[in-house]
């Protein structure tokens, strides 16, 4: 398959009020899926110009400053390719599929992450996918996290795809989230309303701002543990990382969440065999501990309502017997 050679232009403006920062580390937090060793690769090779000379990873910004940033993405495949990752399936017809997706597995291809994709295997399992995004989103009508797992729908075809897409826009899709979460809580159930954006201090988060996308999550606690909680999530809106950043700013981080708080221990009178046995659950649970385990929606030809459930993944489940275990013993 042809290979084409392209760049991504990016352009920053450092305004005043800011804190003293290093370039490398200003752009690895604004540039979406980079690391800082990226970044340093890429101010090396000259793709990166402050105020249209060449820099240092360790040039200080000051206000005033104009970074332009070139992003070679070459080579690259003119379309994504198909890839043999085996699927799991949990419904297809003309119209749509639904895929319980693994942890681990990034929905559709973006900034150095053009293979392994659910894309890859979708265009591998089968031709008939809606297009109407281009190969490189091929069927996704909504994305979950790389390192959530859980229930997505996949458009067959155009129409479908112009069908559900309306219900989720019109918020009428219902979805249902379980997570382990930090802490215990007063009211069993509740709602968490707080408006998203993009983080001021860290570009690839999300936070809750004053002015933003309006967000509204419902929890209800299913069971509680020593110093943790299973609980049951309902989205009304569906903004980026909605779940994690509601649970954090409520001060109960989803656990082992890398991004925002729950790989830090929230909330326990540490004993050195206490935070040993947490190190241990964490170990367990390298990604977040959070699920998309049902979705319902309107079929778009059938146009009947259609529900699908999942089981929680293995991690998640071992994790909770570990957690039932511990309680029920009084060890911790």
């Amino acid at each position: 398959m042809a290979n084409i050679v392209t760049e991504k232009n990016l352009r920053f403006e450092i305004t005043g009020g800011k804190k003293k920062e290093r370039l490398d580390i200003f752009l690895a937090n604004s540039i979406e899926n980079a690391t800082r060793t990226k970044v340093q690769d890429l101010i090396k090779a000259d793709y990166v110009r402050v105020n249209k000379r060449k820099t240092k990873p360790s040039y200080i910004l000051i206000p005033g400053d104009v970074i332009d940033v070139k992003i070679p993405v070459s080579p690259r495949p003119e379309y994504t390719e198909p890839e043999n990752i085996p699927l799991n399936i949990v419904y297809e017809d003309k119209d749509v599929l639904i895929v319980n997706k693994p942890a681990g597995m990034v929905v559709h291809p973006g900034f150095s992450n053009y293979t392994g994709t659910l894309v890859s295997a979708l265009l591998y399992y089968t031709k008939d996918l809606s297009l109407g995004r281009g190969f490189e989103k091929a069927g996704i009508v909504h994305r979950i996290d790389k390192e959530t797992s859980g229930l997505l729908i996949v458009a067959k075809n155009d129409f479908a795809h112009e069908k559900i897409a309306k219900q989720f826009f019109d918020h009428s899709i219902e979805r249902e989230y379980w997570a382990i979460v930090w802490g215990s809580f007063f009211k069993k159930e509740g709602v968490i309303e707080a408006s998203l954006g993009r983080s001021k201090r860290d570009r690839k988060k999300i936070a809750v701002v004053p002015i933003g996308k309006h967000a509204v999550t419902y929890y209800e606690v299913m069971e509680e543990y020593d110093f943790l909680s299973l609980l049951k999530l309902r989205l009304k809106t569906g903004r980026t990382h909605q779940i994690r950043v509601h649970l954090a700013h409520s001060h109960h981080p989803v656990f082992g969440d890398p991004t925002y708080g729950g790989r830090r221990i929230h909330g326990v009178q540490l004993t050195a065999s206490l935070k040993q046995y947490i190190n241990n659950l964490l170990s367990m649970m390298p990604r977040q501990a959070l699920h998309a385990k049902t979705i319902g929606f309107i079929h778009p030809t059938t146009q009947k309502y259609v529900f699908f459930d999942s089981p929680l993944p293995d991690d998640m489940k071992e994790l909770m017997q570990k957690l039932r275990s511990a309680k029920n013993s009084g060890e911790n």
